[in-house]
């Protein structure tokens, strides 16, 4: 199959699921596409035990194999996800909690990192680097999942803000201490020093340059922009931003998802406010909500199919690492707000709201698919994927009935 036959099979299986979804399960529409997309999977696999001469299990495992979720997902689709995340953040909201998000987007994913690679390592003998490989990509909460499951959870506007902020911020933190990471525990890997004081440089130029690359491209959209009255070119000119900022930033090394995070915010605010009339607006804010929308759906089709690439059973392994993932998120979220706010801040909902609220997703099972081939790349990719579903289908189908518990009590 090429491109444009893959991307409108997945178009029409995004749209048949989400009928399903409508008509019968009534979950949030990103889970309810899940939800479908898991049970056409397991279905296949189902029939294909059945009836194993047809070998339809096998064409598909060909059809998900030959796809790459991870280029289309880390070099296509997250930059337009990211731009719409944070078009759509109040930047008077986040300035407000702009301590704790910082601390929870760095020194919180760090934590999460050190916490799931030392205990993946100790349990199942994997050699820390590696661990630590599988800690970093797993410790990003997915800005995708978190924001679709917060319209459902109608929780207050600053720990909103918390989840929404962090969400955006912390999985280009975490991508950029993968990426030094990975360079470390597979030196013959690309062209990177695999000493720590060169990972220290590395990251610095990945994190940094990609807020500087964001902030100078949103000016530079935002001066062409309020010098325009013409919604359709409008549109157009943030689509290009979106596009074109996230591939010059892969071409520069420096890092994409903080690149389109710190443009959309910088077009959210600023060009929304001054560089564009109230029609503009209105028709930015809803191409973006429907891009938004479309690529969700998408994005979680494409995660219920991946299942074909699960070649082995981890399942023991997967429940370890689901309760470490859980346990470095709480620490995560824990020691900022403590460092921030003093232990009284644990007697409130923040802290658990926020640990069960940081959903994983695409993004790390495309940074599991992207790692080198080596013996230990199948155990990471099926427990992370098992991580993955936990994640969004019991956490994510049950952080709002938990947040209208607690404001009831």
């Amino acid at each position: 199959m090429d491109l444009l036959q893959i991307a409108s099979t997945l178009i029409v299986l995004a749209a048949l699921f989400g009928v399903l979804n409508y008509h019968f399960l009534r979950l949030p529409q990103a889970i309810g596409i899940l939800v479908v997309a898991l049970f056409a999977s397991l279905g296949i696999l189902g029939f294909d035990i059945l009836f194993p001469s047809m070998q339809i299990g096998d064409e598909v495992r060909k059809i998900v194999g030959e796809f790459e979720f991870s280029e289309a997902l880390l070099e296509g689709m997250l930059g337009l996800l990211l731009f719409a995340g944070a078009l759509h953040v109040s930047i008077s909201e986040l300035r407000s909690q702009a301590g704790v998000v910082f601390l929870m987007a760095t020194l919180g994913v760090v934590l999460s990192t050190a916490i799931v690679g030392f205990g993946f390592s100790w349990i199942t003998g994997m050699p820390l680097l590696v661990a630590l490989v599988f800690g970093a990509l797993i410790s990003p909460t997915d800005p995708v999942a978190v924001l679709g499951v917060l319209r459902e959870a109608n929780l207050r506007k600053s720990l909103e803000t918390k989840i929404a902020g962090e969400s955006l911020f912390n999985d280009g933190v975490a991508y950029v201490i993968y990426l030094v990471l990975v360079a470390m525990a597979f030196p013959a890997v690309g062209d990177h020093a695999t000493e720590v004081s060169d990972g220290a440089i590395l990251f610095v130029r990945e994190a940094l340059g990609g807020a500087a690359m964001g902030a100078a491209l949103g000016w530079g959209t935002f001066q062409i922009m309020k010098r325009i009255d013409d919604y359709a070119l409008e549109v157009l000119i943030t689509l290009a931003l979106a596009f074109g900022g996230y591939i010059l930033s892969i071409y520069l090394h420096i890092s994409a998802p903080i690149m389109a995070v710190v443009a959309g915010l910088f077009i959210g605010h600023v060009g929304m406010r001054d560089g564009m009339s109230e029609e503009t607006r209105g028709y930015v804010d809803a191409f973006w909500k429907l891009i938004d929308e479309i690529l969700n759906a998408i994005l979680f089709v494409m995660i219920g199919f991946e299942i074909f690439a699960i070649t082995d059973d981890y399942l023991l392994q997967g429940v370890y690492a689901i309760a470490l993932a859980l346990f470095g998120r709480l620490a995560a979220v824990a020691v900022p707000n403590i460092m921030l706010n003093g232990p009284g801040v644990i007697k409130g909902d923040i802290i658990p709201l926020m640990t069960w609220g940081g959903l994983k997703g695409g993004i790390s099972i495309a940074l599991a698919l992207a790692l080198p081939d080596s013996e230990w790349k199948p155990m990471i990719l099926s427990v992370t994927y098992m991580v993955v579903i936990f994640s969004i289908l019991v956490q994510g189908l049950t952080v709002a009935p938990m947040a209208r518990m607690m404001a009831r009590d």
